[in-house]
């Protein structure tokens, strides 16, 4: 299979080096020192526009919103064969994605949300966890190109499920970072209160998660808070896991205030700083510092 990748951020840049250690993988990106980073680094092709990007067998994209997504709609098409899958890994709204199938389906092009989860660390590693909404016989078709940089790959349901998984995955995160935060703030403000030790506490009881367990140790105590999933990325996804709530009828007040609240922080700490710096926002209002 000939496959084109299409944004080489965070995640995208390893996951291409993954595949392009098993498949011919061509690389374009709106950087294009990325690309040729890419290319000399992974041995991938640099492609030398979207459209013959759309050449390939299998195309994937991995942008920041399905805004960027959509906006490639112009230029796929105008080079897109009858047949070409295109896989979309952004963490997009399930919205657009079953209004962009829709388009494509016109033209003979078949899609997959594929959002990814695991974080960069997941991605370098090759150890993603991918939620794919499409069909089974699409998927696979794809399943051996994703087995080179994923474990676990699973079907949640047709176009746009696999987006509207992602949302509340992020939203479920947001929820949990804020809450850490806030109790790690208060025992700091309490005084002669061993945030390591009380987290060891926690993460061998109830109140354990990733973000006990991973990112506070490891970003937050040691204030370094390493830019790998913006803040404003996750102030995005916790608006659509509120917007595909509201829009199931569904009474979500803690959502929305969460939501209002990673709002905020973007505004506070910045849109482009590492998700876990909202815990400076956090840390504003309870007039104390979370640290070792």
């Amino acid at each position: 299979m000939n496959v084109s990748y299409i944004g080489l951020g965070a995640m995208g840049y390893p996951m291409a080096g993954h595949i392009a250690r098993h498949f011919s993988t061509g690389v374009w990106n709106r950087t294009a020192a990325k690309a040729d980073a890419h290319a000399a680094e992974h041995g991938s092709r640099v492609l030398g526009s979207v459209r013959e990007a759309a050449e390939a067998d299998l195309l994937i994209t991995c942008l920041p919103t399905s805004l960027e997504v959509e906006a490639l709609l112009p230029e796929v098409l105008s080079g897109a064969r009858a047949g070409l899958i295109w896989m979309d890994c952004t963490s997009g709204d399930p919205v657009a994605s079953q209004r962009i199938a829709a388009k494509l389906a016109e033209h003979g092009v078949r899609f997959l949300d594929a959002p990814l989860s695991g974080g960069t660390a997941g991605a370098q590693a090759g150890r993603m966890s991918v939620m794919v909404g499409g069909s089974e016989e699409l998927l696979a078709q794809v399943r051996p190109v994703l087995q080179t940089c994923a474990s676990t790959i699973v079907r949640v349901g047709d176009v746009g499920a696999g987006h509207a998984v992602k949302a509340i995955n992020n939203m479920l995160l947001a929820v949990n970072l804020w809450a850490a935060g806030e109790g790690l703030a208060a025992l700091a403000a309490t005084g002669g209160i061993d945030l390591r030790a009380a987290l060891e506490v926690i993460n061998a009881s109830s109140g354990r998660s990733n973000v006990t367990e991973n990112l506070i140790p490891q970003r937050v105590l040691t204030r370094e808070f390493p830019a790998t999933f913006a803040l404003g990325l996750l102030a995005k996804d916790a608006g659509i896991a509120l917007d595909l709530s509201r829009a199931a009828g569904c009474a979500s007040p803690a959502f929305a205030l969460i939501e209002s609240l990673y709002r905020a922080a973007k505004r506070e700490v910045g849109a482009e700083v590492d998700h876990t710096a909202v815990v400076r926002y956090i840390e504003r209002l309870a007039g104390t510092e979370v640290r070792a």
